[in-house]
């Protein structure tokens, strides 16, 4: 079983061995992507996300041998800096959204084999939140799911579907070859100059050459309408810029 990032050891829930397990919620779980300067952002977040982040497009996974082209996945770009989080003060989230990919810690659906089509209900039994007297109870006493849990698995799932979603519309865009590499450059108002490299947006030309059958089947399939979201949120690399020159003031 692979650990996503944020996450110190996944741990499958189980109703007997977790039956007294708890969450306290009041922990923030902020503290975890400190050093994380992009989040994962499924397509369906790209409406709230690209009024604050620019949504760029990483590749991801091992690069195919038998020459397909490598997947790719949407990012909120938190920073612009390596283990840069502008979006984080005195021990706080700044930004008015905040990515499911945040929002789902400490819990996640895992496969704890990558050959199984099954996923489990995991958690992260290094988050110092779980305890066995404080906080919201996983398990009541007949060993039945609390609602607390099962809200929070019910997110999880609806995370998933998003997620399964967001990487059907992705190799969708590869497949269309509407995607290339770009570089972001600026001078910070110290001098120092910033040149952020290793994503991808869309191609417009290429978008704009694109046959009309393809583009009517964009715009049905709501394709066209992230791509704009995307195109729009790559605006707010410059305002990243700004606030790194803030934040070393």
């Amino acid at each position: 079983m692979s650990t996503p990032p944020l996450y110190g050891n996944l741990v499958p829930l189980d109703r007997e061995a977790h039956k007294k397990l708890r969450l306290k919620t009041d922990l923030s779980t902020v503290e975890r992507v400190v050093g994380q300067n992009s989040l994962f952002l499924a397509a369906v977040e790209f409406a709230e996300a690209c009024k604050e982040y620019p949504i760029v497009f990483v590749r991801v996974g091992e690069t195919p041998t038998d020459g397909s082209k490598q997947a790719v996945a949407p990012l909120a770009v938190l920073g612009l800096k390596p283990a840069t989080n502008l979006f984080i003060k005195d021990g706080k989230w700044t930004g008015n959204y905040v990515p499911a990919f945040l929002r789902r810690y400490p819990f996640a659906m895992a496969r704890l084999d990558q050959n199984e089509e099954q996923i489990a209900l995991c958690f992260d039994s290094e988050w110092p939140g779980f305890s066995e007297t404080e906080g919201n109870s996983l398990f009541a006493e007949d060993g039945q799911p609390t609602e607390f849990l099962l809200n929070a698995k019910n997110f999880l799932e609806s995370f998933e579907q998003e997620s399964e979603r967001t990487r059907a519309i992705c190799a969708h865009l590869v497949e269309l070859d509407l995607l290339r590499d770009m570089r972001f450059e600026a001078t910070l108002g110290n001098g120092e100059k910033l040149d952020v490299e290793g994503f991808m947006a869309v191609d417009e030309q290429k978008l704009a050459e694109l046959p009309d059958d393809k583009v009517v089947q964009l715009h049905r399939n709501g394709l066209l309408a992230l791509l704009e979201m995307h195109r729009v949120s790559m605006g707010n690399m410059s305002r990243l810029a700004v606030q790194h020159t803030s934040a070393a003031a």
